[in-house]
């Protein structure tokens, strides 16, 4: 899903980069599919070798990685259309004799920053025995063309100053999306070729021009979805996929936001209710937040607030939309939940104020939000209604207010930032559901207010190879955060077909605050 933060042989894949690297360009004859339908025609593909991006912070494993940019076709659907560069870096093994067959990541988003997930993926030990691939995918930062939307980061950032769902935020959200896609399109990008069959398409395409025969792949989120995509149209040299935070290319939508946010919530609830001290300290948790989301969207608090990494105090404005918002995101830790809540309740709404004030800190250019919107808008949005959405937040969540269930949480206005901008619908072609006998590993997290865990078993259905994992108390993108998830996933990857899920068992939810009375 959209988030705001939503992070290998040797033989084969090292040996075929340090000829890259001596040898110059090589191209792969790739054949894609035309409207998810069919080969098209053959396109060229190839990887140039070059330093890796320098990035605002240093990234250690960037020093020993070995870089380059894929060069694809914009819309391979249109012959002599323009070429663009993606981003690529292969992380070595930590192992002296690491497997032949790499990993390779899909990141989250879409339009998420690929390459500062990288600290995250090696600390969760993907490159211990393998090599890991990392590519940003088309639009990201890094990439030629960039489809950062700067004017959309500065209205993210004012916007914790404004009602969450007011026509005045309407309207500026709305212009700053105007201004990103004429600057976009005046730069002659195709922002209809910015989506998850192209994306699919040019991972295809890497293994290809990097001499890989066989590789696994792993993606959390946006890219959980894109892995999906990739396994039905290109399973050739697939040898393992994992999804992290499952959210299924078959069923997401906006209305599919409400079910996650509601599976989360319930989670939470029952882990306070058979923890002793958090159902004794706070017994009527669901009863109390719904009060609180009618009573803030009647009646928004407005309060200065220093935000977290320092600076002066700025404007907040806390109401419904605003709070249902913070806890989808998990702007505040589950631990604290319950805690901040209650404060809430007795007027000290500073956790959540300060969590809000968070978001006013802009990062300009990190996240590709032209790709976000040509995803969001082309596979997401056109084929359900506005009624679909509020009525999908009534079923979730029948004691909130109407104006509140109305905008998908972290999805506000998405009807009408896709009428400006404007591509192609294409939610038949994705909403297929891959059919494969290759090995999968589905592990999500049951505080994830984002991607349901229950999804996981669901997606499954039509891949009879799969081991699904919950990972009690875990929210969105679980292996960085789960020392176990991430033993399961090496298991995975040493034995796709047999992984060791031993650890799951003893887990439990953190214990929860608990605030004096």
């Amino acid at each position: 899903m959209a988030e705001h933060s939503y992070r290998d042989g040797m033989a084969v894949a090292g040996a075929g980069l340090a000829l890259l690297a001596a040898l110059g360009p090589t191209s792969a004859g790739a054949a894609p599919r035309n409207a998810d339908t069919g080969p098209a025609r053959v396109v060229a593909s190839r990887f140039v070798a070059g330093p890796c991006p320098r990035t605002p912070e240093p990234i250690e494993a960037l020093a020993t990685a070995r870089c380059g940019f894929l060069e694809v076709p914009e819309n391979r659907a249109r012959p002599g259309g323009r070429t663009i560069r993606l981003a690529v870096a292969v992380i070595p093994a930590a192992s002296a004799k690491p497997a032949q067959d790499p990993v390779v990541f899909m990141s989250g988003g879409p339009g998420g920053e690929t390459f500062d997930d990288i600290p995250f993926l090696v600390s969760s030990g993907l490159n211990r025995d393998r090599d890991l691939i990392v590519m940003a995918q088309r639009g990201n930062l890094y990439d030629e063309p960039n489809l950062a939307c700067p004017e959309l980061d500065h209205f993210y950032a004012a916007s914790v100053g404004l009602p969450s769902y007011a026509p005045r935020t309407e309207q500026l959200m709305l212009d700053a999306v105007k201004q990103c896609r004429a600057r976009l399109t005046a730069d002659g990008t195709d922002l209809s070729a910015y989506n998850s069959t192209e994306n699919a398409a040019d991972f295809a395409d890497l293994r290809t021009a990097l001499g890989i025969k066989q590789w696994n792949v792993y993606g959390h989120s946006y890219g959980s979805n894109l892995a999906l995509t990739y396994l039905r149209l290109h399973p050739q040299g697939i040898r393992a996929v994992a999804f992290d935070s499952i959210a299924p290319a078959q069923d997401v939508s906006l209305p599919f936001a409400w079910a996650g946010a509601r599976e989360g919530l319930e989670n939470l609830y029952k882990a306070c209710a058979a923890e002793p001290a958090c159902k004794s300290r706070y017994p009527d948790l669901q009863r109390t937040l719904n009060e609180q989301v009618r009573k803030l969207q009647a009646h928004p608090l407005t309060l200065n607030v220093k935000p977290p990494q320092g600076g002066d105090p700025v404007k907040v404005v806390l109401d419904g939309g605003a709070l249902v918002n913070l806890l989808v995101a998990k702007a505040i830790p589950f631990a604290e939940v319950p805690a901040a809540i209650d404060e809430l309740a007795r007027g000290r709404p500073e956790r959540f104020a300060r969590a809000r004030a968070a978001g006013s800190v802009p990062v300009v250019g990190q996240s590709a939000h032209g790709l976000t919107n040509s995803v969001v808008c082309s596979e997401w949005v056109p084929d359900h209604s506005a009624s679909d959405v509020l009525n999908a937040g009534r079923r979730a969540f029948p004691d909130w207010p109407d104006p509140v269930l109305a905008q998908a949480p972290q999805l506000a206005f998405q009807d009408q930032v896709c009428r400006v901008w404007n591509v192609p619908d294409r939610t038949a072609a994705m909403r297929v559901a891959p059919v494969s006998t290759a090995a999968t590993l589905f592990i999500n997290g049951t505080g994830d207010m984002k991607t349901g865990a229950s999804w996981a078993r669901k997606t499954a259905r039509t891949l009879p190879h799969s081991t699904t994992v919950q990972i009690p108390g875990i929210g969105h993108w679980v292996v960085p955060q789960s020392p176990c998830a991430q033993k399961v996933l090496a298991s995975f990857l040493t034995r796709p077909t047999a992984p060791d899920t031993g650890c799951v068992a003893g887990l439990g939810w953190k214990p929860f605050t608990i605030t004096p009375k």
